[in-house]
């Protein structure tokens, strides 16, 4: 993939876990245009066992989903072997500090509060 936009060359498979279909599709529509891959879950289980099989190079985790928030499934990833050196970036409409200062004390290593941008995701994704 060529680096479009500044993107980090080393960043090309970005899992997004979202249970909401507008945000999976948002997001998409962001990173796809911006040349990468996407790998599309709904839960934060399902972004475990995703992050897992096919080791994506970024995860995005929205935190307040059904079937395994985001906390959940960040805590998990850094604490599996496989997962732990993949950067997580947290997305949510919770603002507050308490809130990315627990995310960080997990293991994420950004917070994006909703609503957002474009350019906010892929200076994010930049920063790796």
């Amino acid at each position: 993939m060529s680096s479009v936009n500044g993107n980090n060359p080393a960043i090309r498979k970005i899992l997004i876990a979202d249970d909401s279909a507008t945000e999976r599709v948002n997001l998409t529509r962001i990173l796809e245009t911006a040349g990468y891959q996407v790998i599309p879950a709904q839960s934060g289980n399902e972004a475990r066992a995703l992050a897992e099989s096919q080791l994506p190079d970024l995860v995005i985790l929205d935190i307040m989903m059904e079937d395994g928030d985001g906390y959940q499934a960040c805590r998990a990833l850094k604490r599996n072997p496989t997962t732990k050196s993949i950067p997580v970036v947290m997305i949510s409409s919770k603002s507050n500090s308490v809130d990315k200062q627990w995310a960080q004390k997990l293991g994420a290593n950004a917070y994006i509060v909703k609503p957002y941008t474009d350019e906010d995701v892929l200076q994010q994704i930049a920063a790796f």
